[in-house]
């Protein structure tokens, strides 16, 4: 016998009773550690998380779509290695604990003491740990989190270590003075990819300025900046060589004064600043090359004297466009990367009147001590007052903001450490067209544009908690990059044999300068912790030093998956490092996952309120009703629109119908003492139905296999929902009375083990996508009956397609008939005709006739006598025909109403008939004959009167509607054995409870109910009917008529 199966939708008591089923019993371990038939093994790597932040909703759809692809490869016999990771490093975590320590930047860090605050770090990214751990238990993340990797362990970063001494034994790892990206607030820099995360779109003033020109009078060079702050550091302008600028006149000054005043500018773009003004003169730009000007500000002057090079005049470069501006450019050489290398070619003075922490220096005067953004207003404001400023506007642009801290960033001349990305820039692009990215637009869209743009990694960060950059120094010059902690006990005097490869620590270790003999000291930089999850695929193993002939047999890996934003992080990173190292890609498949939103379609954020806590769903809904939502509702990279009542919706259509199926068939198994067993599917003798329900599973494993090779989630879990519905809506409701009769024919167990059977293959499919429901299935349905069966769903192989049972034609032959029956019912409703009163025949228009077997099936369900195909839906249609008055207005005038009635009451099909035939219809008015054609008449489609009609492509069917009284009784006697069923079921008796029925009504009912005694009795189960009132009684009123049924249980003696 089965255990009882209750129908309510308490999903989350199961699901936690499954999570104490599979810690006792080691589910997960036991699942990949057996023995598998084959030696293929399923790798996938683990995007980390950071763990001191808490987990939000999005995390569940990472953690759902990283479980499901791996399942299904361990039950389709691969040995999956899976391990968890956490990213520990970084200005993540320095950020929180800054905050948590009431401080803040680098000052007040040093002055807290380095020691203290990286043991603050540390003890810091474990703060949400457990609800991490919790969440993904919860959702069923089959990940190993036992034995997970950790970016801030030594043997973890000893591996970065040789990946970085790799890179700088191949030339790929320098120093460099460059423009870098700059968070003024974290005092560091940051990388492209760092970079490309944090862009938001901004609106802020522009403005053009003039510049005067040197020797020549009421002259200026007109120019455009959307960074006024950089104007103090100014110290050139520069043209495009080749195209043409112009020296206009305007005739007034910008005081308003009548007064004639010159400026140079692209002759194309001269209409945007001024709207009167006359051509002088025309040149290409290098004429004006060389040429001086005033600076619009003082300060930089001690700076640009004390440099010794000529600043203040004009160059030229390619990188100026006509696009927009003036067409001339300020060159500040310490804030842009074309800036810098102008001056570089021509050899200009270096300034840089921007301090470290975004500050302007006391040089700036007034605007001493302004961080640049807040300066900005007020430099405009001093240019307008002297007369420099042409005019300001508004510019909407994007803009990079720190992707941790949300401070704008700067563009910043520093001295960094780069990886020389660039030069394996083609071996870049090679790897990423290796990989099947899901969507597959990614591939040459987000991350191909991103590596067309490629620059070399800033690597170097000038914080505190990260992996140290093993580089060492020597006052001589002398650089080395240690690999490894025994290369750097090996060269120092001084290292601790339980070294901890951070900072403070690492910074007190001196080694020996192989070509001085002195003291090296190590570099202050860590390094970018894009860097230490980029190197997950080797470091997690502590490869090379271990684990190499393991790590080399998986990689690369064959799936990961994050959200879209780490296109240009993890993903890029991985990408960078392993081409850089092993000359491919780590990974052969991506699916790239959509962000999750509201309902509305909005960005979820604490400020619009619309955050969902993931225990909200996980403790209504449960954890497989929020994985089949993000399996089933869009494709994964699409946004997820995600909602309570979305979640809802989905378990109850898909779990709630798969939970009530397996109810029925335990419910009429127990009632019967079935037992599976010992029967063999293939000895039963099966009707249609079962073979057309077998044929329809088969031919779901096989497609859902096919789909999920291909990583093809959504497609796959789309068609388990539709076959779901399918199995109980129209092969169990079909068969429903095949289990009821008292004994146990041959039809009564096929009906069983074909259900049986069904719901055994398909728990086995959807096991990677809802763990939990189909385990708790697993154990009652197989279980109970098979201790031999595995003790886990999950320790179970896929289900494997049945080609033999597969039936193509009766597949579409079925759909016919349901298709006829879908538009039959649509008849119905039309008419509201109610399902329980019988009708006498059905018409139907199809592309494929049926055999008896399938009428049958249509009749029944339909509830008519007769089924009649037709070859064409010409019989079941009729037209109005009424005047185009637009027409036969001026023709009949003062008549046109008496025209109008002998239209009006034109045969329908025959005037159609004669109008296709002869292109004509007459009608007499007066004794004279008037001759319409079809542009004289408005010609209608209409429904004959007695039928009902629904049409869609090549089907049609119509209902003939009229009634015989024969047809209203049995109706109204199947209305009162559906009423008497739900008073059974309000009463809460079982299905096997037999009742004693009493009636009362007027004398109609009584003679009906008399009549149909013996067939009321059996349908309801009653053991005797009789006129009264004794029991529980009920009144309905059916189709008018009141009725009072009272009921009994009956007592066994």
């Amino acid at each position: 016998m089965y255990e009882k199966v209750s129908t309510d939708m308490n999903f989350m008591k199961r699901e936690k009773e499954i999570l104490n089923f599979w810690k006792e019993n080691d589910i997960r371990n036991r699942s990949i550690r057996e023995e598998k038939e084959t030696n293929r093994t399923f790798t996938l790597y683990d995007g980390p998380p950071t763990a001191n932040g808490k987990p939000h909703f999005g995390h569940i759809k990472t953690r759902v779509i990283k479980d499901v692809i791996p399942r299904f490869h361990g039950m389709k016999g691969a040995r999956v290695e899976f391990k968890a990771g956490w990213d520990t490093h970084g200005l993540p975590v320095e950020l929180e604990v800054e905050k948590m320590l009431g401080i803040n930047g680098k000052p007040e860090i040093e002055a807290y003491g380095v020691e203290p605050f990286i043991k603050k770090c540390k003890e810091s990214v474990w703060k949400y740990l457990d609800e991490w751990q919790f969440m993904s238990d919860r959702v069923g993340f089959w990940a190993d989190m036992e034995h997970p990797y950790v970016t801030y362990e030594n043997h973890y970063i000893e591996s970065e270590w040789w990946a970085l001494k790799s890179m700088w034994e191949k030339d790929m790892l320098y120093k460099g003075h460059k423009i870098v990206p700059y968070c003024p607030r974290c005092g560091t820099s940051l990388s492209s990819h760092e970079v490309a995360q944090g862009y938001r779109l901004i609106k802020e003033n522009s403005v053009f300025v003039r510049f005067k020109v040197n020797d020549e009078e009421d002259t200026y060079f007109a120019s455009w900046t959307t960074t006024p702050w950089t104007l103090p550091s100014n110290v050139a302008l520069c043209v495009n060589p080749e195209d043409e600028y112009v020296l206009i006149s305007v005739p007034k000054d910008i005081d308003g004064t009548e007064k004639t005043v010159y400026y140079y500018m692209a002759g194309v773009l001269a209409p945007t600043l001024f709207e009167d003004y006359r051509i002088e003169k025309r040149m290409p730009g290098n004429d004006l090359v060389g040429k001086r000007y005033e600076p619009l500000f003082p300060f930089a002057n001690e700076a640009v004297k004390a440099s010794g090079k000529v600043a203040f005049r004009v160059t030229a470069d390619d990188y100026v466009t006509m696009n927009d501006g003036t067409g001339i450019v300020h060159i500040a050489p310490a804030f842009g990367e074309d800036d810098a290398r102008v001056g570089a070619d021509y050899d200009l003075p270096f300034v840089q009147l921007v301090r470290e922490d975004g500050t302007l220096p006391d040089e700036a005067e007034e605007f001493a001590g302004l961080f640049v953004k807040d300066a900005d207003p007020l430099l405009i404001k001093r240019l307008n007052v002297e007369g420099k400023m042409l005019r300001k506007m508004p510019y909407e642009h994007d803009y990079p903001f720190c992707w941790r801290c949300d401070t704008p960033l700067i563009y910043y001349a520093r001295t960094s450490w780069f990886i020389a990305m660039t030069k394996v820039k083609d071996a870049l692009i090679r790897s990423n067209q290796s990989v099947s990215w899901y969507p597959e637009s990614i591939r040459d869209g987000r991350m191909g544009n991103f590596l067309e743009n490629l620059v070399d990694w800033g690597i170097s960060r000038e914080r505190y908690w990260g992996t140290p950059l093993p580089v060492w120094e020597c006052a001589c010059g002398h650089r080395h990059c240690v690999g490894s902690i025994e290369e750097l006990k090996r060269l120092s005097d001084d290292c601790p044999e339980d070294i901890e490869l951070h900072k403070p620590y690492v910074d007190r270790v001196h080694i020996r300068c192989e070509k001085c003999g002195e003291k090296m000291t190590r570099v202050p930089e860590v390094i970018d912790c894009w860097f230490d999850s980029g190197a997950m695929p080797f470091a997690q193993y502590h490869y090379p030093f271990e684990n190499k002939d393991f790590f080399e047999k998986h990689f690369p890996c064959e799936f990961i998956s994050e959200a879209l934003d780490q296109t240009r992080g993890w993903f890029y990173s991985l990408l960078a490092i392993s081409t850089q190292l092993f000359g491919k890609s780590p990974f052969m498949n991506c699916i790239v996952m959509g962000l999750v939103q509201d309902k509305d379609g909005i960005k979820m954020s604490k400020h619009k309120g619309n955050v969902v806590d993931p225990w909200d769903i996980l403790n209504k809904q449960g954890a497989d009703a929020a994985r089949w939502y993000f399996c089933s509702s869009s494709a994964p990279w699409l946004p997820s629109r995600f909602s309570d009542s979305a979640v809802s919706e989905i378990q109850r259509k898909f779990l709630g119908t798969l939970w009530n199926t397996y109810a029925f068939y335990v419910m009429y198994a127990n009632i019967d003492g079935f037992d599976p067993s010992g029967i063999s599917i293939d000895d039963c003798v099966l009707t249609v139905m079962d073979h057309w329900i077998l044929s329809k599973l088969n031919t779901l494993i096989g497609a859902v296999d096919e789909k999920m090779t291909a990583y093809d989630i959504t497609g796959s879990s789309r068609m388990m929902e539709s076959f779901v519905d399918e199995l109980s809506n129209w092969y169990v409701r079909r068969c429903r009375d095949r289990y009821w009769g008292t004994e146990m024919t041959p039809d009564k167990t096929a009906a069983y083990m074909t259900l049986y059977t069904t719901l055994e293959r398909l728990i086995r499919l959807a096991a990677p996508f809802v763990p939990f429901i189909t385990e708790s299935i697993y154990q009652n349905l197989v279980r109970r009956t098979s201790q031999d069966a595995p003790i886990s769903v999950h320790m179970c192989d896929f289900p494997v397609m049945e080609t033999d049972r597969i039936d193509p034609e009766l597949e579409k032959r079925m759909d016919v008939a349901q298709k006829i029956v879908f538009l039959g019912r649509a008849c119905r409703n039309q008419s509201s005709i109610k399902n329980r009163q019988p009708l006498s025949k059905l018409y139907a228009v199809s592309p494929t006739e049926l055999s008896e077997e399938y009428l049958a099936i249509i009749r029944e369900e339909l509830n008519v006598r007769e089924v009649v195909f037709l070859k064409d839906s010409g019989d079941l249609l009729d037209y109005s025909i009424k005047p185009q008055f637009k027409t036969l207005g001026k023709r009949f005038g003062a008549r046109i109403n008496d025209a109008k009635e002998r239209i009006l009451a034109l045969p329908g099909k025959k005037t159609v008939a004669l109008l296709e035939d002869s292109g004509y219809v007459t009608i007499e008015l007066d004794g004279e004959s008037y001759a319409l054609s079809k542009d004289d008449l408005l010609i209608e489609t209409v429904q004959p009167d007695g039928l009902s009609t629904q049409s869609d492509h090549e089907f049609t069917v119509s209902l003939l509607t009229k009634m015989t009284p024969e047809l209203i009784e049995e109706g109204f006697v199947r209305e009162i054995i559906s009423k008497i069923q739900t008073h059974r079921k309000e009463s809460g008796y079982d299905v096997t409870d037999r009742i004693i029925l009493h009636y009362s009504g007027n004398d109609e009912i009584a003679r009906i109910i008399e009549k149909n005694r013996e067939f009321i009795a059996s349908e309801v189960l009653a053991t005797s009917i009789s006129e009264g009132t004794a029991g529980d009684k009920k009144q309905w009123d059916i189709n008018g008529q009141i009725c009072n049924f009272a009921t009994v249980r009956q007592v066994n003696e």
